[in-house]
């Protein structure tokens, strides 16, 4: 299959990275045109436009920063669309507008898949990271391929919108994990505790995690640099209490995530470093939450290998 992948930024650039690493014939575009280069240099074809690139591949990835991008790409590639032509899109995005736009893409005769990633930027670079699909499973039997080149496991979750939902949830419990793992390591230090040791009392206990084995590290080492702005939170935990509110389901916690989260925003800047939340309670206790012999850069460092289809364990109704 010809594939074109929109949008290089910093998860788009590492999985189009790793579908060239695996030779599949990819074309790119993006509004950065360094980043066009970059992948052009590798081995892709600069696609042009991305309505050129939905009449040249068979199919279309987009990874882009907010459900309004999305939008207007899908707009552009629509007269382009005809029967056999797929639309991935691997961003984290409006379960409803995903529908919406899905069901555009099919009525002109084309396949839609919803499927975001989940397990951080390291592992999107070694092709490591998890995928959830939601699409038809005639249509996923056709994506898996290219999906198992940029992720080491792959669910196949039913429709279209559901996997931008379970995505939705999976980032608002790293946040809550990221802010709990926060107020934690600053009572540890607080209550004189070294904090390289608190890091392993934690890693081998049942409040280990997999945001402590990665976030905590870089919060300790002092880089606080996740490649994860403030925004890009903002935007998943506000979908996520957005779905609470369209069920009515009255949540406590989410509000108060929304409100800290803004806090830090208002501190450090909108697009900043999300682990630079320590710094809240760093600058409310006179603390440095520092430990020595931490990286200050995630290296994801399980060997590359072909993904495959997760089975569920338990029975799916």
């Amino acid at each position: 299959m010809k594939i074109g992948f929109i949008g290089l930024g910093n998860v788009g650039g590492k999985l189009s990275g790793s579908l060239l690493r695996n030779g599949v014939d990819l074309s790119v575009f993006d509004l950065d045109d360094q980043l066009v280069n970059a992948k052009v240099a590798a081995g892709a074809r600069a696609g042009g436009s991305p309505a050129d690139m939905m009449g040249d591949c068979d199919a279309v990835i987009t990874c882009l920063p907010s459900p309004a991008a999305s939008a207007a790409v899908v707009a552009e590639m629509l007269p382009q669309v005809t029967a056999g032509k797929i639309w991935l899109e691997m961003s984290t995005t409006d379960s409803s507008e995903i529908k919406r736009l899905g069901a555009l893409v099919q009525a002109a005769g084309g396949e839609a898949v919803d499927c975001p990633v989940s397990g951080g930027c390291h592992r999107a670079d070694t092709g490591n990271i998890s995928i959830y699909a939601g699409c038809a499973r005639a249509t996923f039997e056709r994506v898996l391929p290219i999906l198992t080149h940029m992720g080491r496991r792959i669910l196949h979750v039913g429709e279209v919108g559901n996997a931008s939902i379970l995505k939705v949830m999976t980032n608002y419990l790293a946040t809550a994990n990221l802010l709990t793992l926060c107020e934690a390591l600053t009572v540890m230090k607080a209550q004189g505790m070294d904090l390289g040791m608190t890091y392993e009392a934690i890693a081998m206990s049942s409040g280990n995690s997999f945001v402590h084995e990665t976030e905590s590290q870089l919060i300790l080492s002092g880089s606080r640099d996740v490649n994860f702005t403030m925004d890009l939170i903002q935007k998943d935990i506000g979908l996520f209490q957005q779905l609470a509110d369209e069920a009515a389901v009255p949540l406590e916690i989410s509000p108060l995530i929304i409100a800290m989260m803004s806090d830090g925003q208002a501190r450090y800047g909108m697009r900043a470093q999300s682990d630079r939340m320590i710094e809240r309670l760093e600058e409310a206790t006179g603390l440095q939450i520092l430990a020595d012999g931490f990286p200050t850069e995630l290296v994801d460092d399980e060997p590359e290998e072909r993904g495959c289809e997760v089975q569920p364990k338990r029975r799916i109704r």
